[in-house]
């Protein structure tokens, strides 16, 4: 885990005040990070925006604790056997999001350069980051 996202995001001159603290839970080679909010629809806002229709669904957050895999799946996430699956709950008072694995033959891209390959599904985690 990342020790502080909200000061993460407030380097990017992301305005953090006011939101509740912000965790950063990293994807590993043998651990992929899923962020759900068992309870309704908590995200984090401040930067990633709105939050996509699909993820405040019943069905989502439902199927997230079921059957992790299932639901990875329909998103075009296949993850190699033997991965294992963290999920992360999001709550009113805590909110979550992923640091996406690097894709491969990405190690001397820069920081805006990766940015752009990244969308809002890698860092919830229900998609990967592809180069």
């Amino acid at each position: 885990m990342l020790s502080d996202g909200a000061r993460a995001a407030e380097t990017l001159g992301i305005v953090m005040r006011g939101a509740p603290p912000l965790g950063v839970m990293e994807c590993t080679e043998d651990t992929h990070v899923l962020v759900v909010c068992t309870l309704c629809s908590c995200y984090p806002r401040a930067v990633l925006g709105y939050p996509p229709y699909w993820y405040k669904s019943a069905a989502y957050r439902a199927r997230a604790v079921r059957e992790p895999r299932g639901l990875l799946a329909e998103f075009g996430t296949v993850l190699p056997e033997g991965t294992r699956i963290r999920l992360v709950d999001s709550t009113a008072d805590y909110r979550w999001m992923v640091l996406p694995l690097r894709p491969p033959g990405t190690e001397d891209w820069d920081e805006d350069r990766l940015a752009a390959i990244v969308r809002a599904g890698d860092m919830i985690g229900v998609t990967q980051v592809h180069a």
